[in-house]
């Protein structure tokens, strides 16, 4: 379980809380939608679950354990990130930007890295990409790609940001089936402004107002709640 304990996250600056207060959990065993409108707070959050940014206070708990205090490699190998920019090495194939983390990070023989990212490849229905270059391949087949890498370290949970905002419906379909094989092995929080895609994908959700958490709940409620009001 990912515990959050009265998180506040103020940019310096501001002069007002980005994060206020925030106190959630997320189960293992589920994909949760973190939705919101821009600019009410749901990137900040996830970086904050992520630690590329520290809190101004509150806590944040993975299985019982504060995140301040585990190691870069504990963390690394518990939670998995894949940003809306997806970072993956333009100068590097797929193959190698799946094996260079858990070769160098965790010292992984390189043979049989390639070995278990050529089977995660496989098994995904992409490794006829396995040596290409990121430029050559889709935004579809490169946001695959980007998850098949963090998979490599074989986290319990997995942050996505805005997964489906660089594809087309087609494809954000097949994204979709694709993302529900995987959570038998993976939690997923994943920050989406996409209602279709998260009520598809996700059976809990969150949903951010100005920073502050106004539902929780299965998603179906939560977006059922959004379009009311919109619609009033």
């Amino acid at each position: 379980m990912i515990e959050i304990k009265n998180l506040v996250y103020q940019y310096a600056g501001n002069d007002e809380a980005t994060l206020k207060n925030l106190s959630v959990r997320f189960p293992r065993e589920k994909v949760f939608a973190l939705l919101g409108e821009s600019g009410s707070g749901k990137t900040t959050f996830l970086n904050c679950i992520a630690r590329f940014l520290t809190p101004t206070s509150g806590e944040i708990f993975i299985e019982e354990r504060n995140i301040a205090e585990m190691t870069e490699a504990e963390l690394r190998k518990i939670l998995g990130v894949v940003f809306q920019k997806l970072n993956l090495f333009p100068h590097l194939t797929v193959l190698r930007n799946m094996t260079l983390a858990p070769e160098k990070v965790f010292g992984h023989a390189l043979k049989e890295t390639e070995k278990n990212a050529f089977n995660m490849l496989e098994r995904l229905g992409i490794a006829d990409l396995a040596e290409r270059y990121p430029s050559h391949i889709s935004g579809g087949q490169a946001q695959r790609v980007a998850i098949a890498r963090g998979l490599m370290l074989e986290p319990d949970y997995m942050l996505l940001d805005e997964p489906t905002s660089a594809l087309d419906a087609k494809t954000t379909g097949e994204f979709t089936s694709w993302l529900g094989e995987l959570q038998v092995n993976t939690s997923f929080i994943i920050v989406t402004h996409d209602l279709p895609f998260a009520e598809e994908v996700a059976s809990h959700g969150v949903f951010l107002e100005n920073g502050e958490i106004t539902a929780t709940g299965y998603v179906k409620e939560i977006i059922h709640k959004i379009e009311s009001t919109i619609t009033k």
